[in-house]
């Protein structure tokens, strides 16, 4: 039976208002990496030293600050696009959990680069891209969901050659440190947060059919344990 064209109209107007929310805080922290930079390159200022800068006091701040701060435009530009689209996925999708994952995302990667980085200054968003892509895959994945597999097959076709951004000295000045843990946090809270947020549907169609077989079983017990007995009482079929 199909819908009223009403229903479609109010369907369509609720996705598309949910999408619009998806990108509010995907398009205001990818505003914020660009204002950034824009200042940086207009009061000819260099804010790396707010990067990571593993196991000292003075590289703590960039574990907030670090995904801010690139090196040039180009860097700014390969990590915008990506980090707007699967955040826009992640508030679309996991619209119940989004916002912790965005964060747990973002703080962990930053802490484990802190810990386990090389003695450098970590900058860049690279990190929190990773973890997403990761986040997105996996969940997917674990969920057994249609749709959301559908998404983790979609980040596999668009970043699938990220995997090459894993492993040191396949590009030059990169903080493959920040790829790699960032995928593991990505990993790490795909499992933390398997049972909440969007689950695989059960249908009622599959419902009813349990139900259906599990009386016929019943019936059929019954019936051969009457002629087998004689007849026994309800209460006593039911043990």
């Amino acid at each position: 039976m199909s819908k009223p064209i009403s229903d479609i109209k109010k369907e369509g107007a609720f996705y598309r208002k949910k999408l619009l929310l998806s990108m509010i805080i995907p398009g205001i922290f990818v505003f914020l990496m660009w204002l950034v930079k824009i200042i940086e390159v207009l009061f000819e200022i260099d804010l790396s030293r707010f990067g990571i800068y593993p196991l000292t006091a003075n590289g703590l701040p960039g574990i907030l600050f670090s995904p801010f701060i690139h090196a040039d435009f180009t860097h700014l530009f390969n990590n915008s696009l990506p980090l707007f689209f699967l955040s826009i996925a992640l508030f679309y999708f996991y619209s119940e959990v989004a916002l912790k994952v965005f964060i747990w995302t973002y703080f962990l990667t930053g802490f484990l680069v802190w810990i386990a980085g090389r003695d450098a200054w970590h900058i860049g968003a690279s990190g929190l891209v990773y973890g997403l892509a990761s986040f997105l895959f996996f969940s997917g994945i674990m969920r057994r969901y249609f749709r959301l597999i559908a998404l983790s097959l979609l980040i596999v076709f668009l970043y699938g050659s990220m995997v090459w951004g894993l492993f040191p000295g396949v590009y030059k000045n990169v903080s493959w440190e920040s790829h790699m843990l960032g995928f593991f946090s990505g990993v790490v809270l795909s499992v933390w947060f398997r049972n909440q947020g969007p689950q695989q549907p059960v249908y009622e169609w599959l419902e009813e059919e349990d139900g259906e077989s599990g009386g016929n079983g019943e019936g059929e017990t019954g019936g051969k344990g009457e002629e087998e007995n004689g007849g026994i009482r309800e209460g006593e079929q039911r043990n």
